[in-house]
């Protein structure tokens, strides 16, 4: 969702307003294009304001993406604890979650991608806090999913294990899916994947077995 060019760079504009006014730019260029590819200067004209006052306001590129990353990665991880939290782990506690991760990420959709970004330099303190933050969510997804299996009668840590990849790359499917589709709310999303895993479960659930 493009943000629209403000008059931040002009004179009178409260330091807080600016500073938020900076980071939706920057969310919206690191989202959308990816660390390695973003430019502080496209940043800055996106805001109305010079390189030289972004780098006074949050230093340098690296130091930009963590303002970004940290209340990304703060908001989904927080909202994908409280979706799991409600009522316990049960058969509804996917869609909670994917429904928890959409209104998050609804009017900064590209802020998905600030968290995970593939660009990042490996041995950068981006890169390093991004990866907390994705084995934290993973840890919950195993619990999860963990959890989800006992109740349908399966103990297998493997079974765990794959499942939880196949979430995992699931949810960043349907993220990436909705992005491009910006007319879908997160309640029209919510419900399609309702729809999605009520298919998939009919498809799955004839008893005879194919490999007999």
């Amino acid at each position: 969702m493009a943000t629209p060019r403000s008059n931040a760079g002009t004179k009178g504009v409260p330091r807080q307003q600016r500073r938020q006014q900076i980071l939706a730019a920057a969310t919206e260029e690191f989202g959308t294009r990816g660390y390695a590819a973003a430019s502080l200067p496209a940043i800055a004209e996106r805001v109305g304001v010079t390189k030289t006052l972004l780098h006074q306001y949050f230093g340098t590129k690296e130091d930009l993406y963590l303002a970004c990353l940290v209340p990304v990665g703060d908001r989904l991880l927080d909202t994908i604890r409280t979706a799991m939290g409600q009522d316990g782990t049960t058969a509804h506690t996917p869609l909670r979650v994917l429904q928890s991760i959409f209104t998050a990420l609804e009017g900064q959709r590209e802020a998905w991608f600030v968290l995970y970004d593939t660009s990042l330099p490996a041995d950068g303190a981006a890169a390093r806090r991004a990866a907390e933050y994705w084995s934290a969510i993973d840890a919950l997804a195993a619990g999860g999913t963990a959890e989800l299996l006992r109740s349908a009668g399966s103990d297998d840590p493997l079974d765990a294990d794959a499942l939880t990849y196949v979430w995992r790359d699931l949810v960043a499917t349907l993220v990436r899916w909705w992005v491009k589709h910006p007319d879908q709310s997160p309640e029209a999303m919510t419900r399609r994947c309702a729809r999605l895993f009520a298919a998939a479960a009919a498809l799955t659930s004839d008893p005879v077995d194919p490999f007999r």
